[in-house]
């Protein structure tokens, strides 16, 4: 098993991007099969479309040409071919032909329109053509579609004329608006983005976490009140599974994590809830998903007692994993307090030990990762066939190696210089 060191980290993000190439097509990034060609059965779908251009400006970033120019692919496919310019917004998914650009699914998600916003923050950054003026419309369509001031949250879900909103509401969307709205902040120094962001953050840890032994309702309706048989039928979809789900409880511990040093880097102190709360998610996601079932591996889902629904193992999952751990023990380590000694013992172990798991179920060669594996280990494609999504790993590789804050494309700016 190879050393989870920098060296390892480089060989393995340069991998996975150039895996991800594979993905251009006409009108932006496909879906790509589990040997790494495009799926034209699929269509092609705004929020891959979105994480392969924040990839790609990323390794842009990092000195990698090529990725520019798919990042510049990447913003231009999102300012025409998914731009909704009758009705405002971006279509959930289009056709392959740029030439008779086809709706496939001409709904509004808050879910890939925040992946319009980290796209186009990153691109910004990385200085791709045309990715300011995508960055405004998005921050635009923020203010005006999606974010509801009653609440501090945003909307589930809009009908193509934006008449019709859902009624069910999801922190899993809002966690990825989280992430998008730190990077904007980062894009254009409007304190706006990070104040919203902490405010979602703060509902999530302090009310719904915090009173639910850290575990985070993923369902409610529009007026934020839980709803704890959503989709029990259905405890492997994708994106609304039923229970909860560990891989979220790390990921809204790292992005917590990255809000408060957003707040120290501007010379204020963080709350201390947001350490806090990010330490008692991780530890719980760890207690909850990791080695329970009696094989290696985090768990999908589980219910309210923790024990597990889904049995899944998603590699996105242990991408978070590896991305909270590390990010926990950069702020206590960095804090050094007599009392956590013990915890940063016990964590500092796990990064390798989960980098060891992926190398032997998860990663065929460099680059190419199973997306899904069943209870023993053995690929599945229960909730994810093929091998679409480079960013969970392309940022857990990069992680490590840049400060809590900055985000990911402005931290690697400046490391460059």
């Amino acid at each position: 098993m190879a050393s989870f060191n920098a060296e390892t980290r480089a060989e393995q993000f340069d991998a996975i991007v150039n895996f991800a190439k594979g993905s251009r097509v006409d009108t932006g990034f496909g879906y790509l099969d589990a040997e790494g060609n495009v799926d034209t059965s699929r269509p092609v779908e705004l929020w891959i479309t979105c994480r392969m251009t924040h990839v790609f400006s990323l390794a842009a970033l990092k000195g990698d040409k090529k990725a520019a120019k798919l990042a510049t692919h990447g913003v231009h496919s999102l300012s025409t071919y998914f731009h909704d310019k009758e009705f405002g917004g971006w279509f959930s998914a289009i056709g392959h032909d740029s030439e008779d650009v086809e709706i496939v699914d001409g709904t509004k998600a808050a879910y890939a329109h925040a992946f319009v916003v980290l796209a186009a923050s990153s691109a910004t950054i990385a200085q791709i053509e045309g990715a300011d003026e995508l960055l405004n419309m998005a921050l635009l369509a923020q203010d005006e579609i999606w974010w509801e001031d009653e609440h501090a949250k945003v909307r589930e879900s809009f009908n193509r004329e934006l008449t019709e909103t859902e009624d069910y509401r999801g922190v899993n969307a809002n966690m990825h608006t989280v992430e998008s709205y730190l990077a904007a902040f980062d894009a254009t120094a409007d304190r706006k983005w990070l104040d919203r962001a902490l405010a979602i953050l703060e509902w999530v840890l302090n009310e719904q976490a915090a009173g639910n032994n850290w575990r985070i309702p993923e369902h409610y309706t529009p007026d934020w009140e839980p709803i704890a048989d959503y989709n029990i039928d259905k405890p492997k979809d994708p994106f609304r599974p039923y229970g909860y789900t560990p891989g979220h409880g790390l990921e809204w511990a790292r992005l917590a994590l990255h809000a408060g040093a957003e707040l120290e880097l501007a010379g204020e102190t963080a709350p201390e809830w947001i350490r806090e709360g990010a330490k008692e998610l991780v530890q719980r996601a760890i207690e909850d998903g990791w080695n329970v079932d009696g094989k290696p591996g985090f768990v999908y889902t589980v219910d309210g007692d923790g024990k597990p629904v889904a049995n899944e193992r998603m590699h996105w999952v242990l991408c978070e994993a590896i991305g909270a751990v590390e990010t926990l023990l950069a702020k206590l380590r960095r804090d050094e307090r007599e009392d956590e000694k013990g915890l940063i013992k016990q964590l500092r172990r796990l990064p390798q030990e989960y980098w060891d798991y992926a190398e032997r179920y998860l990663i065929d060669v460099k680059g190419n990762w199973i997306h899904e594996l069943d209870q023993f280990n053995l690929p599945s494609t229960n909730t994810w066939p093929g091998k679409p999504d480079a960013y969970h790993v392309a940022q857990m590789l990069l992680l490590p190696d840049l400060p809590l804050a900055p985000t990911f494309a402005l931290a690697l700016k400046q490391a460059e210089k």
